[in-house]
């Protein structure tokens, strides 16, 4: 470690020390970026997005019931993975989009997602299959974390917050639970995505279920007006124009 009380990094991060330095003028909450840059692995790039983006306020920021539903042990460590918002500022839609376009969005730029969501999150697939009593449901993002060892259902809301999509959510959460997961696992988590919340509706929503729940926000890159985006390439167009383009050369 570096000698000069500034700095919380090994000497081989030391281009990340003088971002910290430079970037977070409070001791306490350069240390929360200095444990985190050397949990996650963040690059001076990464470190330097997460400054700007405010991650010492957006980490267990989430309404959520964790600390009812899970071991205190559990909860601690759950409530330091989950953030709120998410900044999605490397997808861009139009004013007014669907779930399945903002779904879409994201597995498209599913190395993106994981980075936003934080080291242990592991992809397991997207509108997931879940049958019971003769009736299919499809879970919008699936994911297992590694370090809590178990199952993270997504749900994705393009509005705001609604006290029944505790409901829906807790049954998707319930379902892993008696399908797919194992004894070795953990109770699987529920982490609902909205564009918008009340945060005393969420906390009395969250009262009425008995699954562990994170209701969060998320923000994406700034949306373009409809007429603009109507009038832009689509990413089929752009990759037909390129391959056009090489012929000619």
């Amino acid at each position: 470690m570096m000698k000069n009380g500034n700095n919380l990094l090994p000497n081989y991060l030391g281009g990340h020390n003088l971002l910290l330095i430079e970037k977070i003028k409070d001791k306490d909450i350069r240390k929360i970026y200095a444990e985190n840059t050397i949990k996650n692995g963040w690059s001076r790039n990464v470190l330097a997005i997460q400054i700007e983006t405010k991650f010492h306020k957006r980490i267990g920021n989430s309404n959520n019931n964790f600390n009812a539903m899970l071991p205190p042990k559990d909860s601690d460590l759950v409530n330091n993975t989950i953030k709120d918002p998410y900044i999605f500022d490397f997808i861009t839609l139009k004013e007014e989009y669907k779930e399945r376009e903002l779904e879409t969005a994201l597995i498209n730029k599913i190395r993106n997602v994981l980075l936003e969501l934080g080291k242990g999150f592991s992809f397991v697939g997207n509108q997931y299959k879940i049958s019971v009593d003769n009736q299919d449901f499809y879970i919008d993002l699936l994911f297992y974390h590694l370090e809590l060892r178990c199952y993270v259902v997504v749900e994705l809301k393009t509005s705001e917050f609604k006290p029944e999509y505790i409901g829906q959510l807790g049954f998707y959460v319930t379902a892993i639970n008696e399908t797919i997961k194992k004894e070795c696992d953990a109770p699987t988590i529920g982490l609902l995505l909205c564009r918008g919340k009340n945060r005393l509706t969420v906390d009395w929503s969250l009262k009425s279920t008995n699954v562990p729940i994170g209701v969060s926000t998320y923000e994406l890159k700034e949306q373009l007006p409809k007429e603009l985006m109507d009038k832009l390439p689509t990413e089929e167009e752009i990759n037909l124009y390129l391959d056009i383009d090489e012929t000619n050369e």
